[in-house]
């Protein structure tokens, strides 16, 4: 495995839409896992989708005990997921601040669901079924944007609260 180069805003792949995963349990799915994981835990990030990698695959994992980019936050347990779906369990919606690797040194106020479903599978081809609440939502729904060709900034309603961290 390897830490790789993550494609910053502006590159045409961050706008494309991910083709799903057709086949489980397969070396080159384990190679693309293991580079992501290696590339996040390098960055400190809260999670990575594959085509931040160049990769246009739907497969996202996050997860963290401790991030030294949102310290504040709550532990979220480390996950592989595969052909995510996210479905709204309400209404309710949250503005918190966001960052992305992909956007380095900016951050931005973006609203989302407070409590979601979100079903998929593990590498191996196991079905994943969570419900799951606050910054753990926040973080699947930002990862999973990016299977959709989506970048944070672009769910931003106030760009007053949108710029550079430093």
């Amino acid at each position: 495995m390897s830490i790789k180069s993550v494609l910053k805003m502006g590159h045409p792949t961050l706008l494309s839409k991910s083709e799903e995963v057709s086949q489980f349990d397969t070396p080159e799915l384990h190679t693309l896992i293991g580079d992501m994981k290696d590339t996040m835990t390098y960055l400190n990030g809260a999670g990575i989708a594959a085509p931040q990698i160049g990769v246009l695959k739907r497969v996202v994992i996050f997860g963290f005990e401790n991030n030294v980019r949102y310290p504040s936050e709550d532990s979220v347990p480390f996950t592989i997921l595969l052909n995510p779906t996210i479905e709204p369990l309400s209404e309710d919606m949250e503005e918190g601040i966001e960052g992305c690797l992909s956007v380095p040194g900016l951050s931005g106020s973006v609203p989302r669901y407070t409590k979601i479903r979100y079903r998929g599978f593990d590498p191996e081809g196991e079905a994943i079924d969570r419900t799951v609440t606050d910054f753990h939502a926040r973080v699947v729904q930002h990862e999973c944007d990016h299977l959709d060709g989506i970048l944070y900034p672009a769910r931003i309603r106030d760009f007053s609260t949108f710029g550079f961290i430093e």
